[in-house]
């Protein structure tokens, strides 16, 4: 197997005094979608911003493609092309379309962004029809589309979606899961941070499942699928 592109190891990160995070390990391999799954409060939002440098770990190295990126700012890591879309969407409201993706590629992909927003648009097709439009006005939906696009547009070598079906009706759901294993299957490398273990669990090719800040369970998806702790912690059964 290839070196990884971002490997963690024995990451502990957490708000003053309070350890979230209690030595994390994982890696993502170039090309894979690795799923990190958990129920709310368990440290997967952590996880997510101080692998993006919004939050210093208190030990443990990340390393992506090979640079230690354990202390480096957020600014550095989204030029390295490790980009988060946060949990929530985090569009801002009060720009348009248009503007909103052209900001995802202020660090990152600037000298391309023309090409990029085309790609973008074909990728998402009801954001051209509303490039004009406020982002604040959209759908939920069209919310999520955009911050995805939006992170698109610093042309990732590897996308952090954190909860990206939060919110959205089960429809919804299925149309993102199926988007991103197109991404997938352009090559793009994924750390989907995800509640919705069944679908996460069908596109990714290896998971994490963390609780309390640990890895509990790790293992090739289908593999874990079939796990009777996650069974019965997840499923229901």
């Amino acid at each position: 197997m290839t070196e990884p592109l971002l490997s963690v190891r024995g990451l502990h990160a957490g708000y003053g005094p309070f350890q979230v995070l209690h030595g994390i390990d994982l890696d993502v391999h170039p090309g894979e979608i690795v799923a990190v799954l958990g129920a709310n409060g368990v440290g997967k939002t952590t996880l997510n911003r101080t692998l993006s440098g919004l939050l210093a770990p208190s030990a443990g190295t990340i390393r992506f493609d090979g640079a230690d990126l354990t202390r480096a700012d957020h600014a550095a890591i989204v030029r390295a092309g490790l980009i988060h879309v946060p949990e929530g969407r985090r569009v801002f409201p009060n720009l348009s379309v248009r503007d909103n993706l052209l900001l995802g590629a202020y660090a990152r992909g600037r000298a391309d962004r023309g090409a990029t927003l085309e790609r973008v648009l074909t990728i998402f097709p009801r954001l051209r029809e509303r490039l004009a439009q406020h982002a604040g006005s959209m759908s939920g939906g069209e919310q999520q589309m955009l911050a995805i696009g939006r992170g698109l547009m610093g042309q990732p070598r590897l996308l952090i979606l954190d909860e990206p079906s939060l919110g959205l009706s089960p429809r919804l759901t299925e149309d993102l899961f199926s988007l991103i294993a197109t991404l997938h299957q352009d090559g793009l490398s994924i750390l989907l941070v995800e509640q919705n273990v069944v679908q996460s669990l069908a596109i990714a090719r290896r998971a994490f499942v963390i609780e309390h800040g640990h890895v509990a369970l790790s293992a090739a998806a289908a593999q874990l699928t079939e796990d009777p702790r996650l069974r019965a912690a997840y499923l229901g059964l």
